[in-house]
């Protein structure tokens, strides 16, 4: 089953004004809450159950993957949406890398693949979250990634800064490995980085290359009392 979200149109997130994960985690638990509910209707419908004693004995929890290091970051409003619809995290008491082990220990592939949150967090706060300021980031991200050969386990972004301007953020290891950020820049802008920024993607200008840092564009809203998201499954 696929089902659509629609935080895309939603105001409060295209805003971005510091509750963009908030309204956009709401989005997503009342549409699995929707898919929950239909599904238990069913359930007990198939199985002659009476309504209300299957679902009080029936329920469908929601999960998600927020680890200790998650919580210590404010700017993760996301969790206050989780908190409201009793979203369980089991993994929130060990840190991200001890996650990362004991993937490894299962045998699974993806256990070093670098972090791939949304697009929406490429985006400075005030940048507007539009289908596409987020199709530009999509398009220069695999751009930057094809030219410089970038696996799945280097951490690459490209954000959307105040006025337009798209600046590369790449691990510090890339970084060292030539020791210049200008050669780096050099060689995208050789293959018409900064070209299809301005003339393809919508970027204003190219602004440069500089060490990758986790929430480099993250901030606190002003206002710390989360909007309500029109959220309607």
């Amino acid at each position: 089953m696929e089902v659509s979200t629609a935080e895309g149109s939603d105001e409060a997130y295209i805003r971005n004004d510091g509750h963009a994960c908030f309204v956009c985690k709401t989005h997503l638990y009342s549409t699995l809450n929707a898919v929950a509910n239909a599904f238990m209707e069913q359930y007990i419908d198939n199985n002659n159950i009476d309504g209300q004693s299957g679902s009080d004995q029936q329920k469908v929890i929601l999960y998600n993957g927020t680890n200790a290091d998650d919580t210590r970051d404010p700017t993760r409003l996301g969790l206050q949406a989780a908190s409201n619809f009793s979203v369980h995290s089991p993994l929130d008491q060990i840190t991200k890398d001890e996650v990362r082990q004991a993937a490894k220990y299962l045998g699974l592939s993806n256990w070093n693949a670098a972090a791939s949150p949304c697009l929406r967090s490429r985006l400075a706060m005030g940048v507007m979250a539009t289908e596409e300021h987020l199709r530009a980031i999509e398009f220069a991200e695999a751009f930057v990634r094809e030219v410089l050969e970038l696996d799945e386990t280097i951490n690459a972004r490209v954000r959307m800064l105040s006025g337009g301007k798209a600046m590369v953020e790449l691990d510090n290891s890339i970084i060292e490995s030539v020791d210049d950020y200008d050669f780096l820049a050099t060689k995208l802008n050789d293959r018409g980085f900064g070209d299809k920024c301005i003339n393809e993607w919508g970027f204003k200008k190219f602004g440069g290359v500089r060490g990758f840092k986790t929430g480099s564009v993250a901030a606190m809203p002003k206002d710390h009392d989360a909007p309500l998201a029109v959220a309607t499954l």
